[in-house]
């Protein structure tokens, strides 16, 4: 259905990486070896100066990372640091951050797609030209096996800063009269995005960096609509172009990624899932909020929920105020798709297996009868070393706009500090002094 025929049979030749290869990640170029768990933090990336991205923001913050190709994934970040002013050293936060599946299942059943597994998503990288990417860099990617280039040196990866509007905003209570003191920051974001295509859809898989400590995880899809689409005549797909002739087919697009933390530079972090219960108002009191902790000390398939939330806590480092540091699980927008187990959920929490590396149609070397969908995974094993699968789905009924080329649809989530330092990292200086009470000026 959504895939070209012609260019799938070459592309299958084209891709002709053996088993093995696949088997062990086809990984290629000369970057740094894939993440393992650390028992310190380095001061800086473990990888070569042409894998490295360290990044100052204007505001004072400080991220460093490496990167590197793969012929599956694409371009996968390990060693990931953040810097905000105040601290003496870099923080932290992730052994490593991929798209670990884009689960392509048609509404009428005929067609399902695993496009990083079954397509080699990662040799479909596009070269941008200087003007996609705004004020930044363009690195050049050595894919072994490029599919859309007649260089194996793609410039494909985009490195560049954007602001992102209001960091915060306070003006104080006037003193004496007048209007008070406004305070204002305008947020900046370290900015990485690859474009992949698959077929008729191009992906533009983007990281951003915030200066606050924020990391946002987004996966927008674009391109064009399958010519082969135009055939979804039995009520489930909607009429594109003049009068109701041409139906496109209605389909979903189910994005995992996958989180190796390694928060202070160790691996041993912890789960939590919060909920919060509220109660109806009672006589002349208004209603009550009860939030409750529960420790996830086993693997987890867990489920979004109203007032419901997860946070990854290191093991080993607190902030300035002795509260451990952590990352909250911030999902955005989605609609779960319920048609596979794998898909069913909207996080899982598995124990580290450096053969797991794919939500589906898992290409990791595991061993003869290893389940190959995270879903299997789960399994009742301890926790000690928790690794991080989010799900967020998109169900893409096809308009009018969606052609020539398609707007870009985004799906994704963030990660957001919690406790990693002691006040927000862009505070101003004249109200460094008030932590843990509200004062007024003077």
């Amino acid at each position: 259905m959504r895939v070209n025929r012609i260019s799938r049979a070459r592309r299958r030749a084209a891709f002709g990486l053996s088993l093995a290869a696949l088997a062990a990640g086809a990984t290629t170029g000369a970057g740094p070896a894939a993440a393992q768990p650390k028992a310190a933090a380095a001061p800086t990336p473990n990888c070569s100066a042409a894998y490295r991205i360290e990044q100052k923001l204007s505001t004072g913050t400080t991220w460093r990372m490496c990167w590197r190709f793969n012929g599956t994934a694409g371009v996968m970040l390990e060693d990931i640091s953040y810097q905000p002013p105040g601290e003496a050293k870099p923080i932290k936060v992730l052994n490593s951050a991929k798209l670990a599946q884009i689960h392509v299942p048609y509404d009428d059943g005929d067609s399902e797609y695993n496009d990083i597994t079954e397509y080699n998503f990662g040799n479909g990288l596009l070269n941008m030209k200087p003007a996609e990417c705004p004020g930044g860099t363009i690195k050049t990617v050595k894919v072994r096996e490029p599919a859309y280039s007649d260089s194996q040196d793609v410039k494909g990866l985009c490195a560049t800063t954007r602001s992102r509007g209001h960091a915060y905003h306070m003006q104080t209570d006037p003193l004496n009269g007048g209007i008070g003191k406004t305070y204002q920051a305008q947020g900046k974001d370290l900015l990485l995005y690859t474009i992949n295509k698959v077929s008729w859809y191009e992906y533009i898989t983007e990281w951003r960096f915030s200066d606050d400590g924020t990391v946002s995880m987004n996966v927008g899809a674009t391109g064009s609509l399958a010519p082969e689409d135009y055939d979804a005549g039995d009520g489930r797909g909607w009429p594109i172009g003049k009068g109701a002739k041409d139906y496109a087919d209605s389909h979903s697009h189910n994005v995992f990624w996958r989180l190796d933390f390694g928060l202070d530079g160790s691996s041993k972090t912890r789960v939590e899932q919060y909920d919060s219960k509220v109660s109806p108002a009672a006589g002349d009191r208004g209603p009550t909020n009860k939030t409750t902790l529960t420790k996830v000390t086993k693997e987890l398939a867990g489920d979004a929920k109203n007032m419901r939330w997860w946070r990854v806590v290191s093991g080993t480092g607190k902030n300035k105020d002795g509260h451990a540091r952590s990352y909250e699980l911030v999902p955005g927008a989605t609609t779960k798709f319920p048609g596979r187990p794998f898909t069913a959920h909207d996080v899982y929490f598995t124990e580290y297996n450096k053969c797991e590396q794919y939500a589906s149609g898992n290409l990791g070397a595991c061993g003869a009868g290893h389940p190959k969908d995270v879903d299997k995974w789960v399994n009742g094993q301890s926790l000690t070393h928790p690794v991080v699968w989010m799900n967020v789905g998109f169900h893409h009924i096809v308009r009018d706009e969606d052609q020539q080329p398609m707007p870009v649809h985004w799906q994704g989530f963030s990660i957001v500090p919690r406790d990693v330092t002691a006040m927000n990292p862009l505070t101003p200086a004249d109200l460094k002094g008030i932590n843990g009470h509200v004062g007024r000026d003077s």
